[in-house]
């Protein structure tokens, strides 16, 4: 097989990556990204090597059968859930899992991020789902990313992360950062609520005419 075929889509994981560390939305060895590159094969950065500077030589090739066509690169103990949600959702071609600080404090409250503080965040996230705790690495992982894959773009990880899902790069990426931005203007106006201060959250007029919106 001739994986130079995918360079520049690995290049490209790579750079999402570092972009991804660099806004600090992940740690060093935190988090991982995956792609779509064909009906059999998906590429996912790799494990245990820092994220600030990763090169598309060292982006994995994957078959959704599971074989790494890659076997000098040690996969991500999350490759299993990456390959499940591609395969769960034919629609969509990337994939990015992150530790952004408060979108994951959020996950560890167990309580929802308000996506209703902004028009934006609403239209593009909608309402997170909350995957209830598995242990990192695991099948039941999986299975439990799974699940809350099939009704939205964005899932949020007990314990654990956030986990996000588009058509491209870019769209994945966009919405962990707005994720995380609703989580810290969550954070921010539950802060200012105890101080007396009226917050105007959208209402459900507003939320049903962005979701026509988002309808077409």
């Amino acid at each position: 097989m001739d994986i130079s075929l995918y360079d520049g889509i690995r290049q490209q994981v790579a750079d999402t990556m570092s972009r991804l560390y660099r806004t600090r939305l992940t740690t060093t060895s935190g988090g991982n990204i995956s792609f779509r590159l064909s009906d059999e094969l998906f590429c996912i950065t790799p494990s245990q090597l820092d994220k600030a500077g990763l090169t598309g030589e060292v982006i994995a090739v994957v078959g959704f059968d599971g074989t790494n066509h890659t076997p000098h690169l040690k996969l991500s103990i999350e490759s299993e859930m990456h390959r499940r949600v591609l395969m769960a959702r034919r629609d969509i071609n990337a994939v990015v899992h992150a530790h952004p600080v408060y979108a994951s404090s959020f996950t560890a409250m167990n309580k929802p991020i308000n996506t209703h503080l902004l028009a934006e965040s609403y239209f593009l996230i909608g309402e997170p789902y909350l995957a209830p705790y598995r242990r990192m690495g695991t099948s039941e992982l999986a299975d439990s990313v799974v699940e809350g894959i099939q009704t939205t773009q964005v899932v949020l990880l007990e314990n654990h992360g956030v986990l996000t899902v588009g058509t491209s790069l870019i769209e994945a990426f966009d919405l962990i950062e707005v994720l995380e931005n609703s989580a810290r203007m969550t954070f921010i106006t539950e802060m200012m609520k105890l101080t007396g201060t009226a917050i105007s959250p959208l209402d459900d007029q507003r939320c049903d005419e962005l979701n026509e919106m988002k309808k077409g």
